[in-house]
């Protein structure tokens, strides 16, 4: 039995409505919304006292259903089918006395001005706009002018809809133009993954006196799991909200059915304040076999932990969920700019949002374990937070790692997953010769860090990398007498503090562009300028072309200017497939410069972050073509790769030459009384150098 219509402009033909519903016969008809889903919404906008016109009623059960629960009786329904009107009056005849069935178009109604308190419509409005040809619209603004003449103020008209995005935005945009507030609610269970997958909406538009001028839009979304609405400042947000529940759907409906290939990310906002509150990541683990208890889990990232590798990336969260056993793993990030009570309080908030995430095959009333490590929700504090006009925004804050050490973090809110600067904290001591009475001795409160700073301890592996390539200076003294070191990238400088402090006579200029990274490096973490360490605010790029400029002024025989030169520097780009450094700092003409101030038996460390590998592989030619030698040293976990690039091919060495040397140079800097970080050796570092 063919049903559907030839074209979408059947929809609005009074002859494909006979002859579908005479084909159809006496079985209800619903497009989508049955009626316990719809009714908390309807009882918020019906009282049992309203006037209700139904326009396009079919042979919906909606009505009937309205008038049996007693919300409202008093109910006119209109339809341009006599079929369908006939086979309605006939159901219902004397059953419901005060509802009746019209024949008539909504386009032309014979009803006079401000005549019902409410206008339902359940999928009229979706059967007319179905395209946005100019007749087509010309009759839905037809529609749209009949409902609001037939309206009284302070009346409703209540649209089902899907809510396909040019349908919902002209219909905002009609009657928001028109001074009536607009709100769009989504169905409760709409959703129905077995049934329909996209959920359904109802508009509701209210009508007001048009008040001449510009008066303000009123334009709200209710979502499903409250009854406060949001308010939105424009037809487009309203439009992206509703789409962005609609793919929400589309997803959980995906993912109820398959297991999905690639890992999945979404977002779960604030009912408040619309931002982000949890970040999630669905993770199936093909190789574990199902069982009754395995199937699904979700596991609580602490706060502060969700930039490392096991959390951060894909593959450290496909290892996290092969170890935990279960077919599907949800990770769950909690974000800084919210407040967690404690991990009873997120499981309760979340554990009905992520069950709409579960897998196919999941028992029924199956209990979700929630994880985490430790068993706590970890500790976050915000120390500072600003906006650098070069930076963007940014923050600094103390996180809780793994036992009982804390560390400080900078982070661009840009690029919220990466630290861009790392200190570990110092327990505090007391001062010598003071000692506590038992009575006054207080526990220390885990959610209090402490606030020196560690600067003994290098917490980024490619600093501490690229302070092992020192080791390939030259000269039999692993430890040089003098050492002249450029250092392009302050960040909360850990990496020039440590040249600085273990290398006695390194005497440090730093370049950085930003100013605001120089308060933070100073008032945070501990950086501090001196005779031996001088901070230059200026564009790198200028600064060395200036030194270079400098240098081939003086005499041939005249020396270069720098022994290290070291590159730890991100691109504000985040459009290129290269994050660390910038383009132009390694396009030849620049390396050429940077070659110049460079001495000839003098490194060039260079931190590379690069995910496009067509341009790794050409920033790695450029680099061959300036440079003869160059070491490459990957950061396991991470995608830093650091380079080790001399001016000469006459300074190479092997690996058991460079481990000797690295164990030579860690003896030096291993000083009676200075604090070393045990878990670093300069060797390890070098294990793994390959010469490109």
């Amino acid at each position: 039995m063919e049903l559907l219509p030839r074209s979408p402009a059947e929809f609005g033909s009074a002859r494909y409505w006979d002859r579908f519903f005479r084909q159809r016969g006496q079985c209800p008809f619903e497009w989508y919304g049955a009626f316990p889903e719809l009714c908390p919404v309807l009882h918020k906008y019906v009282r049992p006292r309203d006037k209700v016109l139904v326009v396009g009623c079919g042979n919906s059960e909606l009505s009937e259903q309205m008038y049996d629960v007693g919300m409202c009786e008093d109910i006119v329904n209109i339809d341009i089918s006599d079929a369908v009107i006939r086979q309605m009056q006939e159901r219902n005849g004397s059953k419901r006395p005060k509802m009746s069935y019209l024949l008539m178009d909504m386009l032309q109604m014979d009803f006079p001005d401000a005549h019902f308190q409410v206008v339902l419509d359940k999928g009229t409005l979706d059967a007319v706009l179905t395209n946005e040809e100019e007749a087509t619209l010309a009759k839905v603004d037809k529609m749209f002018a009949e409902i609001s003449r037939v309206l009284q103020v302070g009346g409703r008209y209540l649209c089902v809809s899907l809510a396909q995005a040019h349908v919902l935005k002209k219909a905002v945009e009609y009657f928001s133009q028109e001074g009536w507030v607009v709100r769009v609610h989504q169905v409760a269970g709409s959703g129905d993954k077995q049934q329909f997958v996209l959920p359904v909406f109802v508009y509701v538009m209210t009508k007001f006196r048009k008040i001449p001028g510009s008066a303000p839009q009123i334009l709200e979304i209710c979502p499903e799991e409250q009854d406060k609405p949001m308010r939105v400042e424009s037809a487009e947000r309203l439009v992206a909200a509703v789409k962005d529940r609609q793919h929400y759907a589309l997803l959980c409906s995906q993912l109820s059915k398959t297991p999905c290939r690639e890992q999945v990310s979404l977002d779960l906002c604030d009912k408040e304040s619309g931002k982000p509150r949890y970040t999630l990541h669905v993770v199936d683990s093909p190789s574990v076999k199902p069982s009754r208890d395995n199937h699904f889990a979700i596991f609580i990232i602490p706060q502060g932990r969700e930039t490392e590798w096991l959390f951060g990336t894909e593959e450290g969260r496909r290892q996290l969920a092969a170890s935990a056993g279960f077919g599907r793993l949800v990770t769950v990030a909690l974000h800084r700019e919210q407040h967690y009570e404690d991990m009873a309080g997120i499981q309760a908030e979340l554990s009905g949002k992520v069950m709409e995430l579960a897998p196919p095959g999941l028992p029924a009333r199956q209990q979700v374990p929630f994880l985490s490590v430790g068993g706590d929700i970890g500790v976050r504090t915000v120390r500072h937070h600003d906006t650098s006009p070069l930076s963007g925004e940014y923050v600094v804050e103390d996180v809780k790692g793994d036992g009982t050490c804390y560390f400080r973090r900078l982070i661009f809110l840009r690029n919220r997953n990466v630290v861009q600067s790392e200190a570990r904290l110092l327990a505090p001591t007391p001062p010598p010769g003071q000692k506590k009475r038992r009575k006054e001795k207080k526990k220390p409160n885990p959610a209090e860090p402490p606030a020196a700073i560690d600067k003994s301890y290098l917490c980024c592996e490619h600093h501490k990398a690229m302070v092992a390539g020192l080791c390939l200076l030259g000269g039999p003294d692993p430890l040089p007498a003098l050492l002249a070191v450029l250092v392009v990238g302050l960040g909360g400088g850990s990496l020039p503090l440590f040249v600085h402090d273990y290398f006695s006579q390194a005497h440090v200029a730093v370049v950085e562009i930003d100013s605001s990274m120089l308060e933070v490096a100073t008032r945070w973490f501990g950086f501090s300028q001196g005779d031996r360490m001088r901070v230059h605010v200026s564009d790198g790029l200028d600064y060395v072309a200036k030194l270079a400029a400098e240098v081939s002024a003086l005499p041939p025989a005249a020396p270069a200017q720098y022994d290290a030169i070291m590159f730890d520097v991100d691109s504000k780009d985040l459009t290129v497939g290269m994050s660390c450094p910038p383009p132009a700092f390694v396009e030849k003409p620049f390396l050429q410069k940077v070659k110049t101030i460079l001495k000839p038996e003098g490194v060039f460390v260079l931190n590379l972050v690069c995910r496009d590998a067509r341009l790794k592989e050409s920033v790695l030619a450029t680099l061959r073509e300036v440079f003869p030698l160059l070491y490459a040293r990957r950061i396991e976990g991470e995608v830093n790769e650091i380079l080790f690039c001399q001016p000469s091919s006459e300074g190479r060495r092997d690996p058991t030459e460079l481990g000797t040397r690295a164990r030579a140079l860690e003896r030096a800097l291993r000083q009676p009384g200075r604090p070393w970080d045990s878990s670093y050796v300069l060797a390890d570092m070098l294990q793994a150098v390959k010469i490109l």
